[in-house]
């Protein structure tokens, strides 16, 4: 069986239409996610720290397990 591509999506850009693949979205919402985080730093709106300790929170009630819970 050959490989099929899946695809997240479908965009029509300029009357086309285009499949977007899983790897170009998540590549796409992570060139978006650095670009917000370093506004939000360069404004002065957040500090690096608290970003760091926030990826730590949301980490830890993500992966959490049956034995943290108790």
């Amino acid at each position: 069986m050959a490989d099929q591509e899946k695809f997240a999506l479908k965009m029509i850009v300029d009357g086309k239409e285009r499949n977007i693949t899983f790897e170009e979205l998540a590549l796409s919402n992570n060139l978006a996610q650095e670009a917000l985080v370093r506004l939000l730093i360069e404004k002065k709106v957040i500090e690096p720290k608290e970003l760091v300790e926030m990826m730590a929170k949301v980490k830890k009630e993500r992966y959490r397990t049956p034995d943290s819970m108790k």
